[in-house]
């Protein structure tokens, strides 16, 4: 999931964190927060879902802090905490008008109203949770001076429209689906407190990518677009050390598919969540004979996926 009010206004959620101290509680209905007077002259004139909306304001905009408000409320649900949000954006420089980024053509961005988006965006948190569907809300980041390595930013103004929200897939504790045989001469899995153990004494170096079920889930199909939530442990073929493990941290992990070794990638996306995967990954879809630390050569993982999103 893009976490696209970070990738247009770098250093806002950082912002609203620290801006302001701590918000209140939210509300049942949306909290606008920061200078929300200077957004009295906001105007906007609708244009369907899928083209931006036409907008007016007092020019320049300037804003000290981070600023929320509810310009248009919509006739739909209220967003609830813990739901995902689709938006469309449209982000303007504050001082010219001039439009920066435009997503309504777009497909909509998600947005998890998790407990950890509420730790670290406090402020726009507590903008969506309680808004209605079909709102559209402006956000204001104040202008940036210049920095080592960084130019001066104007100030910026995004206007978003809540198109729907959804309940957050549900995250599994562990695998869950039928157990599968797998054919002979690949890594032996075991498990020992329901942590999977590897054995890869005498397996042969994959001539190719092996993605085998050891529990076929039943949930959603996982896709190479999609962000994972498993738990994982990994060894090396020719030592037979491991290297890595969710389960020694006893914390899930969570990443995007497509920012991964491409032997995940590959052998990952297809699978289904509940499924527990034996992926054997010949060295050129991992990190190559240098590797990582330890990770070095053909690996061998056994993957939980426990959720998908």
């Amino acid at each position: 999931m893009r976490r696209l009010l970070a990738i247009l206004i770098p250093g806002l959620l950082l912002l609203t964190a620290c801006g302001g101290g701590q918000p209140a509680a939210p509300e049942p209905t949306s909290q606008s927060a920061g200078e929300t007077a200077k957004l009295d002259s906001l105007k906007l004139t609708e244009n369907g879902d899928k083209k931006a909306p036409k907008v007016e304001f007092t020019k320049p905009l300037d804003v000290t802090e981070p600023t929320v408000k509810v310009v248009t409320e919509g006739s739909g649900e209220r967003v609830k905490a813990n739901q995902i949000a689709e938006v469309s954006v449209l982000a303007l420089n504050g001082k010219d008008g001039s439009t920066l980024d435009d997503t309504f053509a777009k497909e909509p961005q998600a947005i998890e109203l998790s407990d950890d988006f509420k730790t670290k965006s406090p402020i726009i948190y507590n903008a969506f949770v309680g808004a209605k569907i079909g709102s559209h809300l402006a956000l204001a980041a104040p202008a940036q001076a210049a920095s080592q390595g960084a130019a001066a930013q104007p100030s910026q103004l995004l206007i978003i429209k809540v198109l729907s929200a959804k309940d957050a897939p549900k995250v599994l504790d562990k695998p869950e689906g039928d157990t599968v045989t797998p054919p002979a001469g690949l890594p032996a899995v075991t498990e020992k407190d329901g942590v999977p153990e590897l054995n890869v004494k005498g397996v042969a170096a994959p001539k190719k990518l092996i993605a085998q079920d050891l529990i076929k889930g039943k949930g959603a199909e996982v896709k190479a677009t999609d962000t994972l939530t498993v738990n994982y442990v990994g060894v090396a073929l020719a030592s037979g050390k491991k290297f890595d493990s969710s389960f020694d941290r006893k914390e899930k992990a969570s990443f995007p598919l497509s920012n991964v070794i491409k032997g995940w990638t590959q052998g990952l996306a297809g699978k289904t969540v509940g499924s527990r995967v034996l992926l054997v990954i010949p060295k050129d879809l991992a990190y190559g004979d240098a590797g990582q630390g330890d990770a070095k050569g053909d690996l061998v993982f056994v993957v939980d996926i426990l959720g998908v999103k």
